[in-house]
């Protein structure tokens, strides 16, 4: 009888198969040491499409900034070095957020290439077509939720009192808010909202519900559209999609609303000849015929995500950045991305250059508000948004970008308003008229942000400077 044991046999090369498929681990180092007033962030891993939108999306999901970044994504290698420093401009000294960047960004390399977020800007905004699928690609996860709801995304030309009367719209039609993020620019709207049945909160399921909730949201959209086609109205579009909360961030609702913003072409600015000769552009395109890329150079006021705002909108107009550097200096920012087309061309017609130009100073100039921030925390309840919106509507308050959450029992509510006329908002006016009309439960804070540090432009050639460096930056990186 043979005592001798078998025992399964397993190929020595089956530990190393998720490597050979989709490369080495990535490898990521935070250095504390190097620089005196802000953290180091080095990832170092087999490049992959949109590697570089999910790093900088990590980084800004944690609040950071990014004062200075090196890029080098060629030869099928990604190589970054960030410096940031968290939201109150120190280093990053918490060992938790330490270790949860470079979790966070070890994900992002580990999952397979995909397609997710591949998509021209032609298709955004000609058509959009089987809907449903496309838009719960970009619908975002909210955080710490386990329940069904509904998205909804809304695009059209705005007006003032537009979201005051979606908020009512959605009410009468016996829906609960959970959360929505609207921007406008440029008399356009877009608008991402989370909803649910108010009897039952959970997802509305019912078709004909749900049709009758799209029409009746694109009557509300339709009353600003001129009817003939003539002028900058906008067709509005309304779609509704079913949606499983999970774990998510921020960054991709905002992302979302770049795409439909770029939906309703908010880049063609409606200012006249004469307004546009004398502002100066915040973005500029030069050629590099040795290497054939396109330099993307942009200077403009510095601000948080801006970074995330630059990067997202040359991803989604599918260009892929194989070189960049990025600094700020004095309040401005510089940013200078070497890039070609998915296809491999450079830019090379007036016309191409002329679109990317206006797409990037649209994506920069969505998130600022000039105005005034109000932050209304209040118990959460049916019908809450649309009375808070209506007060503002009568007191002659314009929203310009609204986001509201709820947690919990407690519905958190930021809205970026401008007077209807043109005159500064009274804020202590205003302050009354919400204590008088929603009571003690409402918390109001109050940020005016409508006198802005005047910072001269500095002078900086910063053209040029990564040109130097070119052939470095494909090898490594110099600090």
């Amino acid at each position: 009888m043979n005592n001798s044991v078998c025992w399964p046999y397993f190929d020595p090369d089956f530990d190393t198969l998720p490597e050979r498929i989709y490369g080495p681990p990535c490898r990521v180092c935070i250095d504390n040491d190097s620089m005196k007033g802000c953290t180091v962030v080095k990832v170092d891993s087999v490049n992959k499409e949109g590697l570089l939108l999910e790093v900088v999306q990590v980084l800004t999901d944690m609040n950071l900034q990014i004062c200075k970044s090196y890029i080098s994504c060629d030869a099928g290698w990604f190589m970054d070095v960030f410096h940031v420093r968290d939201e109150n401009g120190n280093k990053l000294t918490d060992q938790k957020v330490i270790n949860e960047i470079q979790q966070a960004l070890g994900k992002s390399r580990a999952s397979p290439p995909s397609q997710q977020y591949s998509n021209n800007v032609n298709s955004v905004i000609t058509t959009m077509t089987n809907y449903k699928t496309y838009s719960k690609k970009f619908i975002p996860l909210l955080s710490n939720s386990t329940e069904h709801y509904t998205a909804i995304e809304m695009t059209g030309t705005d007006r003032p009192g537009l979201f005051s009367e979606i908020s009512a719209a959605l009410v009468d039609l016996h829906c609960n808010i959970v959360e929505v993020h609207a921007w406008s620019h440029n008399a356009r709207l877009a608008c991402v909202a989370y909803i649910s049945d108010q009897s039952t909160d959970s997802a509305i399921e019912d078709p004909s519900r749900l049709s009758s909730i799209e029409d009746h949201l694109t009557t509300v959209l339709r009353a600003t559209t001129n009817p003939n086609g003539g002028g900058t109205g906008t067709c509005p579009d309304v779609k509704t999609s079913e949606f499983l909360g999970g774990e998510g961030n921020m960054t991709s609702v905002e992302r979302r609303l770049h795409q439909l913003m770029l939906s309703v072409r908010d880049f063609e600015a409606p200012s006249s000849p004469k307004e546009m000769k004398g502002r100066k552009r915040m973005v500029t395109i030069e050629s590099c015929e040795q290497k054939g890329y396109s330099i993307v150079n942009i200077e403009c006021k510095d601000r948080p995500r801006l970074m995330f705002d630059t990067v997202c909108t040359l991803t989604d107009m599918q260009y892929v950045i194989f070189h960049a550097s990025i600094s700020s200096h004095g309040g401005y920012a510089f940013q200078e991305y070497f890039i070609r087309h998915v296809d491999g061309y450079a830019l090379d017609t007036a016309s191409e250059k002329e679109r990317v130009i206006k797409c990037l100073e649209a994506a920069i100039e969505r998130r600022v508000c000039e105005g005034v921030r109000l932050e209304l925390c209040a118990e959460n309840r049916v019908g809450l948004l649309s009375d808070i919106t209506r007060v503002l509507r009568e007191n002659g308050l314009v929203v310009v970008r609204a986001d509201v959450e709820t947690h919990g029992e407690k519905s958190v509510n930021a809205f970026y308003v401008k007077d209807i006329s043109g005159n500064e908002v009274d804020v202590e006016y205003f302050s009354n008229s919400v204590k008088r009309e929603m009571g003690p439960i409402v918390t109001l804070h109050v940020k005016n942000d409508t006198t802005r540090r005047k910072t001269p432009s500095p002078s900086l050639s910063f053209g040029g400077m990564l040109r130097s460096r070119i052939e470095r930056l494909s090898h490594g990186f110099i600090i």
